[in-house]
């Protein structure tokens, strides 16, 4: 009866609806403590408490922190175009929500498994600058819109990177299927048969390109206080400036699960005998939010011109100059020695 019922079109809708249920409501109570952990790291560095008072050790800080953009007043622009201001929040939190549809955390738990997922999700990412460049323009002042327009080209800049790092991972792979990625870095070796051992130099500028492309400090320049107030956020106050700020925080997140599944082998343990599972997943992901927020406590904010500069004269060149040494490798396997026993994973 069930598996009936379950062929049927009402079916199909109700166990889509209720896989991405699991997904987004566990997702949302992990960013509220990501964002109270995110600021207990930041105090501790500053010799500082953090948030401290409402419930046990402050944990429920994020909690009154969304209670409170929910109940506050919604302040319009006089001049603004109101449609796009309000669609602008909207998209960008739909795009950061819908990227998650094709990440799985365990072998088999993904919503949807396809074969282009990376495309899928370098789409999504992609798609997620005009939330921004909606809102700078909607607001009808200058600062929001310059705000906009430096995070439309950095973002662009640094996706050039991200793809490129990819592209050598998907050499070394053979598929862009996320799980596919995930078993061809299963070994003997342990954690040294993931790809952070094969593509080391990628992984530091993969992790570099990922702030700068979740504006996350030190690149936080669409929302530099010092030069343009708030960025393209000024003019947003309640629920539309929460929609902002989660999408920003699933981005981040997003970005250390990516990690997580090109370089570190995604679920599988990183001693040889104990069993995977989502346990490992989720402890990479936190450790790369760790350095997220260790990055953001200790590092101070590049000029617009440097991190340009970065992207296009340093990340751009090494990025290219890995896909064609990865691609080297893989057509002449024999040459390559060590390092094409390790890109190639054999």
């Amino acid at each position: 009866m069930v598996e009936f019922f379950t062929n049927t079109n009402l079916g199909i809708i109700l166990v889509i609806l209720g896989q991405c249920l699991l997904v987004l409501i566990p997702l949302l109570v992990a960013l509220a403590f990501l964002m109270y952990a995110d600021r207990k790291i930041w105090a501790a560095v500053q010799m500082r408490k953090g948030p401290n008072v409402v419930g046990p050790f402050g944990l429920l800080q994020s909690f009154a922190d969304f209670l409170k953009y929910i109940v506050k007043e919604i302040i319009v622009p006089a001049g603004a175009d109101k449609a796009v201001f309000f669609l602008a929040p909207m998209i960008t939190f739909v795009l950061a929500v819908i990227a998650w549809a094709v990440i799985p955390f365990n072998d088999g738990w993904v919503i949807s498994e396809i074969n282009v997922a990376i495309l899928y999700v370098f789409a999504i990412s992609s798609l997620e600058v005009y939330g921004v460049i909606m809102g700078g323009w909607a607001s009808n002042s200058k600062y929001p819109f310059l705000g906009s327009l430096r995070s439309a080209a950095q973002m662009i800049s640094y996706e050039v990177s991200i793809g490129l790092i990819i592209i050598g991972v998907i050499i070394s792979t053979g598929s862009m299927n996320f799980g596919d990625i995930v078993e061809a870095q299963r070994g003997s070796a342990g954690l040294f048969n993931w790809y952070w051992v094969a593509h080391f130099p990628m992984l530091f500028l993969f992790f570099i390109s990922a702030l700068a492309e979740t504006n996350r400090p030190p690149f936080d320049l669409p929302e530099a206080e010092s030069e343009l107030v708030a960025g393209f956020q000024v003019e947003y106050s309640s629920t539309p400036f929460l929609l902002f700020m989660i999408g920003e925080l699933m981005a981040v997140v997003l970005m250390c699960a990516l990690t997580t599944l090109l370089f570190f082998g995604g679920w599988l343990s990183p001693i040889p005998g104990l069993p995977d599972g989502i346990f490992w997943m989720v402890l990479k992901m936190s450790a790369c939010f760790f350095m997220f927020a260790m990055v953001k406590a200790i590092t101070p904010r590049y000029r617009y011109d440097q991190l340009m500069r970065i992207g296009w004269k340093v990340f751009l060149p090494l990025s290219l100059f890995w896909v064609v040494l990865v691609s080297f490798l893989a057509k002449f396997e024999v040459l390559g020695g060590f390092w094409a026993r390790w890109t190639l994973g054999v």
